[in-house]
């Protein structure tokens, strides 16, 4: 069982640098411009000890509240006993990266006001709501003639002498 509770215990595999990533981190990292309202996933980098974030928010997906120079403020959710706390944190630009969480909602957004727009021109109004699947059409069996089983009558009496 382990006997430390400081701001690192049990980080040996999360905080690990990937299979062939150690070394120089690259340059995209800094260069990356964010933006406040931005989605993020915090991902500690174990090789910049600055600006980590706790173990708790690794992984953890966020929004961009606060821009400065060097860090980036990331607003998570955080479940506390019955309550969801929004958790107010910097982090360092080498601990985060852009999420991919709202990147089928735009593509989404994207075609909807397309078809709006094709519609708009040919003077129709459409629904663009999604629509859940519905059941299956039906369809005809063809081909099969039909067979009529009748049931072997059973015979209790022979069966309890032990057979026929």
């Amino acid at each position: 069982m382990p006997a430390g509770h400081g701001l690192r215990a049990r980080t040996r595999d999360s905080f690990s640098r990937p299979f062939r990533k150690k070394g120089y981190i690259a340059l995209t990292t800094y260069l990356r411009t964010y933006k406040i309202g931005d989605y993020v996933d915090v991902r500690v980098n174990g090789a910049v000890h600055k600006g980590m974030p706790h173990k708790f928010y690794h992984g953890r997906t966020g929004r961009v509240w606060n821009v400065t120079k060097r860090a980036i403020g990331v607003e998570i959710n955080k479940q506390v006993r019955n309550k969801i706390l929004k958790k107010r944190i910097h982090v360092r630009v080498e601990h985060v990266m852009p999420s991919r969480c709202n990147e089928e909602f735009k593509l989404r957004k994207k075609k909807n006001d397309e078809l709006k727009a094709a519609a708009k021109a040919r003077g129709e109004i459409i629904s663009t709501k999604r629509k859940p699947e519905g059941p299956k059409p039906g369809f005809m069996v063809e081909g099969h003639t039909l067979e009529t089983v009748t049931p072997i009558p059973y015979d209790v009496v022979n069966d309890l002498k032990g057979g026929y």
